[in-house]
């Protein structure tokens, strides 16, 4: 079919395509594209959200392997699938041992990272979400610190009196830690709006918390509680397979609970008037966020201690990467980009210096700190 429009122009349609020709008088010709077709950009951010998956999980699977490979005790790669599926009792001098060193030593930690990274930078992009903060998370606000005070007293107390400590027992102190911290948090930010207010109230709590965790520990006099002044440090080393049982249950329901929560914050993101209106229950909604995000930080605490910038630094990586911020696309890819950004920087503690081991939140910082700045200096950008 060919129609005459204005100035000798012309438009024929292709019946087998559905697109629309158009014919200038000078000749030349141009396609529409047809109707109900996907734009361009459109593709292009598919496109985007395929491969920063892609990256993830390449890099995820990359970092496990190294993680497997390096340390004190160098293990061939080629080697690793026989010993992993090995009997222990037909192995040699030398393969026992490597089979020793993975299946009891590298194989719980790099779990420990994948599972507690993930949670921590889910954790944190639950938090700016409810606040509405870019730098907010678990460290800064001082939940990480009221969970740490909380496991360090339950500690002194159960292991003074019971001689034991369970995995379930740590889980539950280093929770009931992070909820008052929350709490007291929740009631500063009802009294202020800024949220510079909020975060300094958030650190100073942190600060108190962490000076009465470092009394304890100074004046413990069993060899168990002593060793909590590594763990304070934060560190996955000493992580046994009944933690990571543990942690992966809690984790596990706690991401699912969150990943349901998707569609709620991105309503949220919108506004509070803007959720009610598509029949979020605000004030469950809030309250869901809360117990979620202290669960996940209270599990991370109590297996591997504080670990400082996770939380805030890669929900921004994950944006950026991903070019949205909707939930639904960023709480999996914050879970894979915080286990990824944990097995590599705990990599690169315990075997930076081997055979000594820098803190890993020594090595967080110094790769969440500028990732900070930059958050901070973009939106004064914005603004200004």
């Amino acid at each position: 079919m060919v129609k005459r429009g204005e100035r000798g122009a012309s438009k024929t349609t292709d019946p087998a395509t559905g697109r629309t020709r158009a014919t200038a008088s000078a000749g030349t010709t141009r396609w529409a594209a047809r109707p109900g077709a996907p734009s361009a950009p459109a593709d292009r951010a598919k496109r985007r959200i395929v491969l920063a998956f892609a990256l993830l999980t390449a890099a995820l699977v990359a970092l496990v392997l190294a993680n497997l490979c390096i340390g004190t005790v160098p293990v061939p790669a080629g080697q690793i699938p026989r010993i992993l599926s090995a009997d222990p009792v037909r192995l040699g001098a030398a393969e026992k041992t490597l089979y020793q060193v993975i299946w009891s030593i590298r194989l719980p930690r790099l779990c420990a990272a994948i599972i507690l990274g993930g949670a921590l930078a889910l954790s944190g992009f639950l938090l700016q979400t409810f606040f509405n903060n870019p730098i907010a998370s678990p460290f800064v606000l001082g939940v990480s610190s009221g969970a740490k005070l909380a496991v360090a007293l339950a500690m002194i107390v159960v292991v003074g009196s019971l001689g034991v400590m369970t995995s379930w027992m740590l889980v539950l102190a280093a929770f009931l830690g992070s909820l008052v911290v929350m709490g007291f948090v929740l009631l500063v930010a009802r009294r202020v709006r800024s949220g510079a207010v909020l975060i300094v109230a958030g650190v100073m709590v942190g600060y108190i918390c962490s000076a009465a965790t470092d009394f304890l520990v100074t004046f413990a006099s069993d060899q168990n509680i002593v060793n909590l002044r590594n763990w304070s440090m934060g560190s996955f080393s000493g992580i046994a397979w009944k933690d990571v049982r543990v942690m992966t249950l809690v984790v596990a329901v706690a991401a699912i609970c969150s990943f349901l929560l998707a569609k709620p914050m991105g309503a949220f993101q919108l506004g509070e008037a803007y959720a009610q209106s598509m029949g979020v229950d605000v004030r469950r909604f809030r309250t869901q966020l809360v117990v979620l995000s202290s669960l996940l930080s209270a599990t991370v605490t109590a297996f591997a201690g504080p670990i400082s910038f996770v939380g805030i630094a890669v929900p921004h990586l994950v944006k950026r990467l991903l070019g949205t911020s909707k939930p639904l696309l960023v709480v999996p890819a914050s879970f894979l980009g915080g286990s990824c950004f944990c097995l590599l920087c705990d990599l690169i503690a315990r075997s930076a210096f081997a055979p000594t081991e820098l803190s890993l939140s020594t090595v967080t910082a110094l790769f969440g700190a500028p990732v900070v700045i930059w958050v901070l200096l973009e939106r004064r950008g914005r603004r200004g």
